[in-house]
């Protein structure tokens, strides 16, 4: 059973974080785009996904990642690291581990 998805989008500063917690996959990625897509247009200078809470993510949101791979600074779960590496969205954007308490 695929664990909800809740995203909720802040700013801090000159930044707009969009933190994710659940998983993404096929059945609720519409969801986390639209959020993507709302956080980019607010994003004046610099965007934060926080996917520190995301224990997992298939290809449908790397997927929506890609487009605006360049623009973001990702801080990941330590598990979604080797997909991330494995998809070449590693490549393409700043990707943080996430510190092992939670906090960034």
């Amino acid at each position: 059973m695929t664990t909800p998805l809740t995203v909720q989008t802040r700013r801090e500063e000159d930044t707009v974080v969009l933190e994710a917690v659940g998983e993404i996959d096929a059945s609720n990625v519409s969801r986390f785009a639209e959020a993507l897509d709302t956080a980019t247009s607010q994003a004046t200078d610099k965007l934060v996904v926080d996917l520190s809470a995301v224990e997992y993510l298939d290809s449908a949101a790397i997927n929506v990642l890609v487009p605006h791979a360049e623009s973001l600074h990702i801080v990941a779960n330590p598990l979604l690291l080797r997909a991330f590496q494995v998809s070449g969205l590693a490549a393409l954007a700043r990707i943080d581990e996430a510190a092992r308490d939670g906090n960034h």
